[in-house]
């Protein structure tokens, strides 16, 4: 077992044979916070094996997904390292090399059987209610038997010879977790076409670029005694492992499409900011302890929590409406800048003019209203162009004949106004509601209703403010 001072190296080596889903993200999430929280290495490796599942357009989504998030690794495709390569398919040689010395140790054997004959072996294990694995048939084979198989054309795959008792280890999540060998079969290392299998080519490509802690997801812990077993036969420093606890839906079974968008570039197109879903995913299945109650942390404040000690051995539960939450949260929290610079892709066509001032001030308060970034762009409308709708109900509601009376007044006291400011516009409405024997709210909804198309916004004084003498007055000239 790799000792405390080992320097900390982690990876996520996911395979390009599909989405990047938010439990990967979760997994590659947590082994970030744990590589910076230590200064250490992330590493990506590509786990590229299954040829005829393989698609490059997934490789890329990968790199996509943890870019978004905002994931930069340390070692791998395309950033190099000395540990590469980091794509298994070119390490194909190192496989054969360290399968062969396992050969060699008499560690792993060679196992003839035709496909034929391990389908009978295991309908024979169900007719008898065993469980399936191999039953190591192969496993002291004569050298004429061997030359016999070999002479009828048969390729043999490699397998792991599992020795007797015992196999256990210390989990930084589960705690001490044990296996009986005897539930685990001698498992293949390698196919007859000579390619590696997961368990062998993890363990070579773990040990090899010195991975210190091993940090996965819950479905990989049946995997873990099997690859001890070969860290063992190899003579390599075993990692700490820590499996993490699955992600749930809201029924509590284990998180799938059924429950909603799980592809993480998905949240992205659908208006959820990286910040929100890198803050919302770190507190899947981890708490910074302490009995803290804070629910939005700073990147850097994750970073300095961050510790395998606070995830929990329990599934966590998904909730699209607390991410939501959330992402509201951020989005109105976030520096101006920031939120402009995500805003821009969907205030395409809208003329922001070249007023920067105006823009930031108007942008501030259509941010205040929305719920994702998609909605600014409805939310900003009316802002920058005269042309926006106007609520229907509202509009029946609050657009009369008096109304209209009532707003050309308005208008009339607006546009004699020395100071265009929040108060003087406050002050000026209040006076003509006075004068007419209203209450301030008969002006004010009917006002917004027509500089902006909602009956819903920032205060009406601050709205009329933002958008200026100019505008105001022709847009309450259109229903005064």
């Amino acid at each position: 077992m790799l000792n405390s001072n080992s320097p900390v190296r982690v990876r996520m080596a996911p395979s390009p044979t599909g989405f990047f889903h938010v439990g990967s993200a979760r997994t590659a999430l947590f082994n970030y916070l744990f590589a910076r929280h230590h200064k250490g290495t992330f590493v990506l490796r590509i786990e590229d094996t299954d040829v005829a599942r393989n698609d490059p357009a997934y490789e890329k989504i990968i790199y996509d997904a943890l870019a978004w998030l905002g994931l930069d690794f340390d070692e791998g495709p395309g950033q190099g390292g000395d540990f590469g390569p980091y794509r298994q398919s070119e390490r194909f040689d190192i496989y054969r090399q360290y399968a062969e010395t396992l050969r060699a140790s008499g560690a792993a054997y060679f196992a003839y059987e035709t496909t034929e004959e391990l389908a009978a072996m295991k309908a024979e294990q169900a007719a008898q209610k065993l469980p399936p694995r191999y039953n190591g048939a192969h496993r002291d084979l004569t050298d004429a038997q061997r030359e016999t198989f070999i002479q009828q054309g048969r390729k043999p795959v490699l397998r792991a010879r599992i020795p007797e008792g015992m196999t256990a280890w210390n989990d930084a999540v589960r705690g001490e977790v044990s296996w009986q060998n005897k539930e685990l079969d001698d498992f293949v290392i390698q196919k007859s076409d000579g390619a590696p299998t997961y368990n062998f080519a993890c363990v070579v490509d773990d040990a090899l670029m010195k991975i210190s802690h091993v940090i996965r997801g819950e479905d990989g812990l049946s995997n873990t005694p099997r690859q001890i077993v070969l860290y063992n036969a190899l003579g390599f420093e075993i990692p700490i492992f820590a499996h993490l606890p699955f992600l749930l839906g809201a029924d509590r079974s284990k998180l799938s499409k059924r429950h909603g968008a799980v592809n993480l570039l998905d949240f992205g197109e659908q208006g959820i900011t990286p910040d929100a879903m890198f803050n919302y995913l770190a507190l899947l299945g981890w708490n910074p302890g302490g009995g803290e109650t804070q629910e939005i942390f700073s990147r850097d404040e994750l970073v300095e929590k961050f510790s395998l000690e606070g995830v929990n051995k329990a599934g966590a539960i998904f909730d699209g409406e607390k991410l939501g939450w959330l992402n509201i949260q951020l989005l109105k929290a976030m520096p101006l800048e920031q939120f402009l610079e995500l805003a821009k892709p969907h205030l395409q066509g809208l003329d922001l003019g070249d007023n920067s001032a105006y823009t930031q001030r108007a942008l501030e308060l259509a941010r205040e209203r929305i719920r994702t970034l998609p909605e600014i762009r409805d939310a900003a409308r009316f802002f920058f162009s005269d042309d926006y709708p106007t609520d229907e109900a509202g509009a029946a509601k609050h657009f009369n004949e008096v109304s209209h009376e009532r707003l050309q007044k308005l208008r009339d006291a607006l546009a004699a106004l020395p100071d265009w400011n929040h108060d003087a516009i406050d002050a000026a409405l209040r006076a003509l509601a006075a004068e007419l024997g209203i209450k301030p709210a008969e002006l004010i909804h009917p006002a917004r209703l027509a500089v902006s198309g909602r009956t819903v916004g920032p205060s009406v004084f601050e709205l009329l403010d933002v958008l200026g003498r100019e505008r105001v007055l022709r847009r309450l000239a259109r229903v005064a």
